[in-house]
């Protein structure tokens, strides 16, 4: 079924405002003390909303700073006021806040989505089985096994949207040489045949990368590497920890990323050949 929730993410609303803003308080020549001091309000309070800290800014606060940044031409006023009522909306994954950081709400968005994995199977292309083994190695409580699970589901939806994102997917053969769980090969399997019919879509792209490469660009770990439609919207690398992440949003640290992305396509198998191998492994 195709996606019926907004295709808009509250989160790259929220980072895209406050990129506007701070072009626009730079646009009028003003510091954040002098804009605070103008308005009355502390300095912080500026800081806040225009790195994001401010999570739900009010539309008449953006009014009053548009106010002051002699933004007055309507059209581009009322832009404005619908990114900040967009950036208010709770995304889905605000129900799984407990354990779901800020990278569910950049993936909601993305155009375009090219990882590198060794540990463990990509969350996008996880199987239900596969995503509760997943879940259970990592130590997560019995409890809440089943929520990730779900939320993990709830991500997948993107990849059914009209228009879905481009999803191109490196993983080490470690990954799959690992069953994912000893007491039941019948899930590596399962997950095996499911890595090999997404790949029939055009969207999606499946590259292996051999033992037989030995060492190679991507030694440093995994990553993610996310492109939004909106040329505002700044690409991000998100290194996944065990709480949260890192987001690398600098020029060059993406283009760093970029070129080890580049090589790890090259050095991996063909997406061809990536079929093959994992339907070698199935059978």
């Amino acid at each position: 079924m195709p996606e019926t929730a907004p295709d808009f993410s509250p989160t790259i609303r929220r980072r895209r405002l406050s990129e506007e803003l701070k072009q626009l308080r730079a646009g009028a020549g003003l510091t954040l003390e002098q804009a605070a001091k103008k308005l009355e309000w502390s300095r912080a309070k500026i800081a806040n909303i225009e790195t994001g800290k401010r999570l739900r800014p009010y539309v008449t606060d953006i009014a009053l700073l548009l106010d002051v940044y002699g933004v007055t031409d309507e059209k581009r006023r009322e832009a404005l006021f619908e990114l900040t009522r967009q950036s208010r909306i709770k995304g889905w994954w605000t129900r799984y806040s407990d354990f779901a950081g800020a990278y569910f709400g950049f993936e909601a968005e993305a155009s375009s989505i090219a990882t590198y994995q060794v540990g463990a199977i990509p969350g996008l292309l996880q199987t239900r089985e596969y995503a509760a083994a997943s879940a259970r190695a990592a130590l997560t409580l019995p409890d809440d096994i089943e929520r990730v699970v779900d939320a993990r589901q709830r991500r997948q939806r993107i990849l059914d949207r009209e228009t879905p994102p481009r999803l191109w997917t490196i993983i080490d053969e470690a990954t799959l040489a690992r069953p994912a769980t000893a007491a039941d090969p019948e899930v590596m399997r399962g997950q095996l045949r499911h890595l090999v019919a997404m790949t029939e879509r055009p969207n999606i792209t499946v590259q292996v990368l051999p033992f037989a490469t030995g060492l190679h660009a991507g030694t440093g770990g995994p990553f993610v590497l996310l492109d939004f439609p909106n040329p505002l919207d700044r690409p991000i690398v998100y290194l996944e920890t065990r709480h949260d992440g890192l987001y690398l949003e600098d020029p060059e640290q993406i283009a760093d990323y970029r070129d080890v992305l580049d090589h790890l396509q090259g050095t991996a198998l063909s997406p061809a050949e990536s079929v093959h191998y994992l339907t070698r492994l199935i059978d």
